[in-house]
């Protein structure tokens, strides 16, 4: 295979857009479905066999390819080089903060570490505690914390390790005061979910399949019930479709089961799919241990919950979209809910409600616009509320590690200023660099500046634009441009900072598109942009870099795109409704096969946001959104690079590697399509190292094909 990886390397003396790219052959076969009487051919079907023995040859000759060619940028390394620098002066930081017992619990990352460890401290103030470094785990292998979780009198941790970025944990249990591991264990599982009151018990995710890869992985996932210091194979199923066939559980749904300590007079269980409405059930804690608990209905889909919900002194908080786009807070007895008639604490705003967070005494609200945002506490006795002032602006959350007191951790960010943690007193109101923050300021950052706009849209709808860039960058079409878009599941893509926007010091412009899909502008913008109305996402971003096109920031040529995830929809419809505005794309373990989803391991549970292809008209709009049916030979596509991650639970491979196939044997423009397969990595990983070589070789990729002159490879 390697003999295409030399082929092509000669090629690279010629001039990109003229090139011929000897690609690894691809056969196609007669694969089709016929839906409500339309056929929808799919030649490359083939390809998603992932274990069969000529894929996986594909795969690899497509990866050496792409590695090859990209080794010939040298920039690669040391754009690389110069993010881990970068996050070398980064403070440490800190995740999955816990206070229980009077310790304090959380992971942290040094700069320039390449994956976190757990600590712990006695008390807020007490000495550091390094608790269990994930390097002493196995041997040869990098292991990742995916999941912290420490019972209730802070004797135990069950944490959730995981390697390659395959989000699926072996779950094993720590003792805090010997710093041991329990003999015990588990595989595969999503982590642990809670605690029993006196801490011996573990509630947990589980599967009836072992096999990560197998198309049933997602299905029929349940809770069990771990006795701490015995065999995890001794466990009792104790919240699922098994267990609970009265409650109508589908095997999409994942059945949690867990107690929350705000209220521990109730055992909980919670439906989850992507659906953002939430389905969950109680039962009282007294019936916890009984063969046979009656669940009672918390909250159904048609409640129109989400974002969160909390318990307080008898009342169930919880926020709505109801009667509500852009959402508020309401409140309903805990012992009978009635949230067709729950009282209002919080009245819609002209912002959105992003999160909620409980203290002692106060709830705390989030709001955003998209950009900036604001914190609103509410006196749970006093039942007034109030915006908090915020020492700093941009984009802002918060939360109470420890709820029994009104000590909370605040976080403000913007695009190019990092995170600061501050300690919140929430009955003070009062401010102070919190013990977990260190000052930093990174060199060149103080040349960039940001812009927010508004573009108008295909149909006239303004759609937020954020552009970083240097100051004296010219902004006459000559620059290099990176769009980026995402759009899906109501999430906002608010500015957050990032040693990877060093690249703007470059003198390339970058851009993020926030299309409808997310939720920028609250509920509406959200459903404005989901299952048949998916076509507004990639037409906003289409918008958006048409106007940096229009005012100079960038020409069609030197413009470059990228969608990662359910931005690989976006992208992936992008470039083949405007081939012609695109110099390059990057599709980055992407969904553009939008009509096969559900029949991969992650698709069940992804229906209900994007739909299936079993109802007429979401049938249609699956159509719509794949970016492989959409591809037309005799096309000038741009330049695609393709990225799929091996071990990704997610989005599997196949679905970037049938896109990239496509457009291979498609485009006539002479620009190189290449499949990256990373092998060391799923969907995404904590390991900086191999993230940042990875988005390396994505921005080089983008910089070369549109004319950077940093970025061009040798000869």
């Amino acid at each position: 295979m390697k003999r295409f990886v030399s082929l092509a390397l000669a090629l690279l003396t010629a001039v990109p857009c003229a090139a011929q790219w000897l690609y690894p052959p691809t056969k196609t076969v007669d694969a089709a479905d016929t839906y409500f009487g339309k056929t929808y051919k799919d030649p490359y079907r083939w390809l998603e066999d992932l274990k069969d023995k000529d894929v996986e040859a594909w795969f690899k000759a497509q990866a050496e390819l792409t590695d090859g060619l990209l080794a010939k940028i040298p920039a690669v390394d040391a754009l690389a080089k110069e993010w881990m620098d970068l996050d070398k002066l980064k403070p440490a930081k800190y995740t999955t903060i816990a206070y229980e017992n009077g310790r304090v619990f959380y992971k942290k990352t040094l700069g320039g570490e390449n994956v976190g460890k757990l600590y712990f401290r006695q008390g807020w103030n007490g000495a550091e505690k390094l608790l269990f470094d994930p390097a002493t785990y196995k041997a040869g292998e990098t292991t990742t914390i995916e999941s912290s979780l420490p019972s209730f009198d802070g004797r135990y941790v069950a944490m959730g390790f995981s390697a390659k970025g395959a989000e699926y944990s072996e779950i094993r249990i720590l003792d805090v005061d010997r710093g041991t591991l329990l003999p015990e264990s588990t595989y595969p599982s999503y982590g642990p979910y809670g605690w029993s009151l006196d801490s011996k018990s573990l509630f947990y995710d589980a599967g009836k399949v072992t096999d990560i890869k197998s198309l049933e992985i997602e299905l029929n996932r349940k809770t069990k019930l771990h006795r701490v210091g015995t065999s995890f194979d001794a466990d009792v199923d104790f919240f699922s479709n098994e267990r609970n066939p009265e409650l109508g559980i589908t095997p999409k749904e994942f059945a949690a089961a867990f107690i929350d300590e705000k209220s521990p007079e109730y055992i909980l269980g919670a439906l989850y799919t992507v659906q953002q409405e939430m389905r969950m059930y109680y039962a009282p804690i007294s019936k916890a241990k009984s063969p046979s608990i009656k669940w009672k209905v918390l909250c159904k889909p048609s409640d129109n919950l989400v974002r969160g919900m909390t318990f307080h002194k008898g009342q169930v908080y919880a926020i709505t979209h109801a009667n509500a786009p852009h959402y508020k807070v309401v409140r309903t007895s805990a012992k009978n809910p009635d949230w067709a008639h729950a009282e209002t604490v919080l009245p819609e705003a002209n912002d959105s409600i992003q999160s909620m967070e409980k203290s002692k005494d106060f709830l705390y609200v989030v709001y955003s616009n998209g950009i900036r945002g604001r914190l609103v506490k509410y006196d749970l006795a006093a039942g007034k509320a109030h915006e908090v002032r915020l020492p700093a602006s941009g984009t802002a959350d918060i939360a109470c590690p420890g709820w029994r007191t009104n000590r909370c951790i605040v976080y403000v960010t913007s695009w190019i200023s990092p995170t600061t943690l501050y300690d919140y007193d929430g009955a003070k109101d009062t401010f102070e660099k919190s013990i977990f923050n260190t000052d930093v300021s990174y060199p060149g950052f103080e040349t960039l500046v940001t812009e927010e706009v508004e573009v108008p849209g295909h149909d006239g709808t303004p759609v937020p634009l954020s552009i970083i860039y240097k100051k004296g960058t010219p902004l006459d079409g000559s620059s290099s441009c990176i769009l980026e878009g995402y759009g899906a599941y109501g999430i906002s893509y608010t500015p957050s900072f990032n040693v990877r926007h060093s690249i703007a010091l470059h003198g390339v412009v970058l851009a993020y598109a926030h299309p409808r899909g997310g939720s920028e502008k609250g509920e509406a913008w959200y459903k404005a942009g989901y299952k048949t109305t998916k076509p507004n996402t990639w037409k906003d971003f289409i918008s958006c870099a048409e106007y940096l096109v229009k005012k100079g920031y960038t020409s069609p040529e030197r413009l470059a795109g990228t969608g990662t995830s359910a931005g690989g929809i976006l992208i992936s419809r992008a470039v083949t409704t405007r081939p012609d505005l695109f110099g390059a794309a990057i599709c980055n373990v992407g969904c553009a096969n939008a009509m096969r989803m559900e029949f991969s391991p992650n698709g069940p549970v992804n229906t209900p946001e994007f739909g299936t292809v079993k109802d007429p008209a979401e049938c249609e709009a699956l159509y719509e959104m794949d970016g492989v049916q959409h591809v037309e030979p005799g096309v000038k596509y741009p330049a695609v690079l393709c990225v799929g991650g091996w071990n990704d639970p997610r989005v599997a491979p196949w679905e970037p590697g049938k896109f990239a196939a496509a457009l291979q044997n498609a485009s006539t423009s002479g620009k190189p399509v290449l499949m990256k397969v990373n092998y060391d990595n799923g969907h995404f990983t904590e390991e900086k190292i191999v993230t940042f070589k990875n988005f390396a070789g994505q921005f080089a990729f983008l910089l070369w094909q549109t004319g950077h002159k940093e970025f061009q490879p040798v000869k």
